[in-house]
């Protein structure tokens, strides 16, 4: 099965998110056909998550997993070094009180 393309993916997140009246923002591009994805989720109260997409080695399933989670510049300055180590690489941010973010109910991984 082929994998979606990482600018169709991304929209289509936008999409679901504003549809459920999720604020969602891309804070960085990366490569629209393959580039790997960071969601933060900040939860208004100084406090922030970042999920990044990870395989399964042995199942091939792909999900979400906590790269970090804390005070919120803590959290962007991850963010940060993950964007120095990889330029490619999509950042989004989800503002949710509280704390939805829709990832795994996408249908899309």
């Amino acid at each position: 099965m082929s994998r979606l393309a990482t600018g169709l993916w991304v929209s289509a997140y936008l999409a679901r998110l504003q549809a459920e009246g999720i604020s969602v923002y891309i804070v960085a591009r990366g490569d629209a056909t393959a580039g790997a994805v960071l969601v933060k989720l900040a939860t208004m109260d100084g406090k922030a998550t970042a999920f990044q997409r990870s395989v399964d080695l042995i199942t091939g399933e792909r999900r979400w997993m906590e790269l970090t989670s804390g005070d919120e510049p803590m959290v962007d300055e991850s963010i940060r070094k993950q964007r120095s180590f990889d330029p490619d690489l999509w950042v989004i941010e989800v503002e949710d009180a509280r704390g939805r973010h829709m990832l795994g109910d996408m249908g899309l991984d």
